[in-house]
């Protein structure tokens, strides 16, 4: 039986993703089917790609429904980078794009310091370096975490987001997400 269920978007970093969780000893399945979507102990929503391209692809699969009924169900499920992004109301990203609407807010494009974002950087209050690669970040009022003063994960109910890639983050990024693992 299958633990996680990868969501697939056409795109992302699902080989890397899924390589993390077989190292924590979990089985994963890269997937859009909107059934497995809402059967999964858990879900990942993963990152890197377009979020206009991610969000046809979601809707044209009915992933996006899925993903929006297994909130609403309290399914656990973690978003990374644009899994993060897309959770929220909407993006700048790609002239405007509409998100899936789980968590509040809109991302915007970074204006000041590295664009883009890339390299290691400290998550506050979590204590812990972590590596990001990104140009957009979120403006939510369900921030729980920030890095060098942006909005790095977003929280509301079973949903957690994060901006920065743990399955690319060492140590710190395995013990991240056999923490979101240990909860199902």
């Amino acid at each position: 039986m299958t633990d996680v269920i990868v969501v697939d978007y056409g795109a992302g970093n699902t080989r890397s993703v899924r390589a993390a969780l077989t190292h924590l000893g979990r089985t994963s399945e890269v997937s859009a089917d909107p059934a497995k979507i809402a059967r999964a102990s858990y879900v990942v929503l993963p990152g890197v790609g377009s979020a206009r391209s991610a969000m046809a692809h979601l809707n044209e699969t009915s992933a996006a429904a899925a993903l929006r009924d297994r909130f609403d169900a309290d399914g656990p499920t973690l978003g990374i980078c644009l899994g993060m992004q897309l959770a929220l109301e909407a993006s700048e990203e790609d002239g405007g794009v509409e998100g899936l609407g789980l968590l509040s807010g809109e991302v915007v494009r970074l204006a000041s310091g590295r664009v883009p974002r890339l390299g290691w950087a400290m998550v506050e209050p979590w204590g812990d370096a972590y590596y990001f690669a990104h140009s957009f970040a979120a403006q939510s009022p369900d921030a729980i975490a920030t890095s060098e003063g942006i909005t790095v994960a977003v929280q509301r109910g079973s949903f957690l987001g994060v901006q920065f890639h743990p399955e690319k983050s060492g140590d710190a990024g395995l013990d991240f997400l056999e923490k979101c693992l240990s909860l199902v």
